[in-house]
């Protein structure tokens, strides 16, 4: 007995010395099988069972646990379903929806957005998240892409609101504020009239007919500057992000901070949704803080975080407290994390376990980084790959194609390549598509990659694998970069800067900056003839057609365009170039916030940039 053990212990050494991750792998299959079990249980049950019902079963479960923290305020799961019954019974009065409807959310994070989400999901409606930042005609194409009969808003985006509303009442829309009073014509009040509604709880026959394949939300992706694309997110496809906090770890006892927009996938299908799931408490915050995050940490006891790549720099460029290491978060949950800035942050913040994943909102397959590698994305796993296959293929970055066989198939890139990755569109991994673009939709698939007839959704982003089969993000390809957490289409952004009066031609495109995430935008620009660059108006009309993150930061003015044989922009000698007036001989500007206007780039300037002194 005794050589039994020995012999298994040596056994356990030599598989941990010949395959390092083999354990760590082991439980990942347990959890991706695990997680597979309950994706099919939920897809099976009869009626169908949606994140509702999860959350109404948490509310008989604990109903005086919290649910939401939200400054000094503190909702129960029990308060939050009678607010959301208000809410619910007065849209029924007021609003006239029905089952199937959708209604457009232009609300920011707040403890109203997910009672009226809940609301919603009570009378079998969807609801369209917009996102806070836009404006103008970009606001307007989201709000009808969506198909919603309605748009209720904050008090505070009221503005925003009015900008379109003779469109909107031209329309039919019903348009209303969270306030208890407006002086707006075409606008309605809302919280007085929730104020009066019964919290009696709602028959659920009022959404008999919602299934799987029907719209939870719609949320909006690749770029939402200029004109975004709705992201269709079913009752299935918002389940199964739900369920990424458990394949986290994360358990009901967790307290999780949510300071990442709730109009975005992360915030409110992995954080609000996942909170559901697993029976946990948030700490929402309004919007993120690099000098209250720990703080906050430390006042609710908060032990989940969520990240994007910029709020992790963010954390590490603060002032070095000696409190920096005392709070109890034990796991952070995000993407988009350099592998300098990962090192630096569990050096400085104690030991917390990064869950660094990738994923798409319209996407057919993710990776979650499960065994702690240091800018990794995942790792290539059989399991994985057998329940949602994916591939890696060879990309022609030249003609921004994937690379084509004799038999004109797709080949995987090799180790150490950087490839296109593809995900495999089957009955269990649907691809919903956009809302109301059925062209984009199909420009998204990928037909005959490996074999006739299969079918794969073109993520649009380059992977590299190592030698140890871990998957690294490498870049985006095509017309779009990342900046501040968001998604820039260039295209879109062209559309804007070309209504400028003085401007030509424009060829937007991100730049590197040291220190930063992603990319930033840059625009070469031609003038028309006799024209000057009036940076003041520039100004103006980017700030109010475009978001912050979606501005071009520099521009360069040129005299003629490079563009290839076909006529199109060439971007990859203008990327490479930068924006170091040192080695640009035509004029540079520079979008200054402070003098609300565009300014000559210098090299004094350039060089502050460089320093983090010149805020971008």
């Amino acid at each position: 007995m005794f050589w039994f053990i020995v012999s298994g212990i040596l056994l356990l050494f030599a598989l941990r010395f010949r395959f390092p991750y083999f354990i760590i792998d082991v439980k990942y299959s347990y959890r991706i099988l695990l997680l597979a079990y309950h994706t099919t249980k939920i897809r099976k049950s009869k009626p169908f069972h949606t994140l509702l019902d999860r959350f109404q079963e948490q509310v008989q479960k604990h109903p005086d646990k919290a649910f939401i923290r939200f400054g000094d305020e503190t909702y129960s799961y029990a308060e939050t379903e009678r607010r959301s019954n208000k809410i619910a019974r007065c849209l029924l009065k007021h609003a006239d929806l029905h089952e199937g409807d959708s209604v457009a959310l232009l609300v920011g994070n707040e403890p109203m957005f997910m009672w009226i989400w809940l609301a919603l999901t009570k009378i079998g409606c969807s609801a369209a998240l917009l996102n806070i930042n836009i404006r103008s005609r970009s606001l307007l194409h989201c709000f009808s892409c969506s198909g919603a009969k309605a748009l209720i808003a904050s008090t505070e985006l009221q503005d925003a609101v009015e900008e379109v509303l003779p469109t909107l009442r031209e329309q039919g829309v019903i348009v209303y504020i969270l306030t208890d009073s407006v002086s707006c014509d075409g606008t309605e009040s809302l919280t007085d009239k929730i104020n009066q509604a019964s919290d009696e709880p709602i028959p659920a026959d009022l959404r008999a007919n919602v299934t799987l394949k029907s719209i939870a939300v719609h949320i909006y992706t690749s770029g939402t500057t200029g004109l975004p694309k709705a992201g269709l997110v079913t009752h299935q496809r918002l389940w199964a992000m739900s369920l990424f906090q458990f394949f986290c770890g994360v358990t009901s006892e967790d307290v999780v901070y949510i300071n990442l927009p709730l109009y975005h996938s992360a915030g409110f299908c992995i954080g609000f949704g996942g909170c559901i799931e697993r029976g946990s408490s948030i700490v929402l915050k309004s919007k993120f803080s690099s000098s209250q995050f720990w703080d906050d940490c430390r006042k609710y006891n908060v032990t989940v975080i969520q990240y994007i790549g910029e709020t992790m720099r963010y954390l590490c460029n603060t002032p070095k407290r000696f409190s920096d290491p005392v709070h109890n978060v034990r796991m952070a949950i995000g993407n988009g994390m350099r592998a300098d800035v990962w090192r630096t942050f569990i050096s400085r913040f104690g030991h917390i376990e990064i869950k660094e994943f990738y994923g798409a909102t319209e996407g057919v397959t993710s990776f979650l980084n499960f065994h702690g590698k240091i800018g990794a994305v995942g790792r290539v796993h059989a399991v994985h790959k057998k329940v949602s296959p994916y591939a890696i293929v060879k990309f022609d970055q030249e003609r921004g194609v994937p690379v084509r066989n004799a038999d004109g198939f797709c080949t995987e890139a090799a180790k150490g390549e950087a490839g296109l990755l593809l995900s495999k569109i089957t009955q269990t991994h649907p691809f919903i598509g956009y809302a109301g673009d059925q062209k984009q939709t199909e420009k998204t698939k990928l037909y005959n990659v490996f074999e006739k007839g299969d079918v794969f959704f073109n993520t649009g982003d380059l992977f590299r694998i190592d030698n140890d089969n871990f998957v690294y993000f490498q870049d985006r390809v095509g017309d779009t970069f990342r900046w501040k957490g968001e998604n820039v289409s260039t295209n879109e952004v062209l559309d804007i800067l070309t209504m400028v009066t003085c401007i030509e031609q424009a060829n937007v495109y991100g730049v590197t900056v040291p220190g930063h995430e992603g990319r930033i935008g840059m625009a070469a620009v031609k003038l028309k003839d006799d024209q000057h660059f009036d940076c003041e108006c520039f100004f103006s009309h980017v700030t109010t057609y475009l978001p912050s993150y979606a501005r071009p930061r520099f521009i360069r003015i040129k005299n003629e365009m490079d563009t290839t044989g076909t006529y199109k922009y060439m971007k990859a000698k203008l990327t490479e170039e930068g924006f170091n007036p040192a080695g640009i001989k035509e004029p540079l500007f520079v979008l200054d916030e402070t003098m609300k206007s565009y300014r000559p780039l210098t090299q004094e300037t350039y060089e502050s940039i460089l320093e983090g002194h010149f805020r971008l």
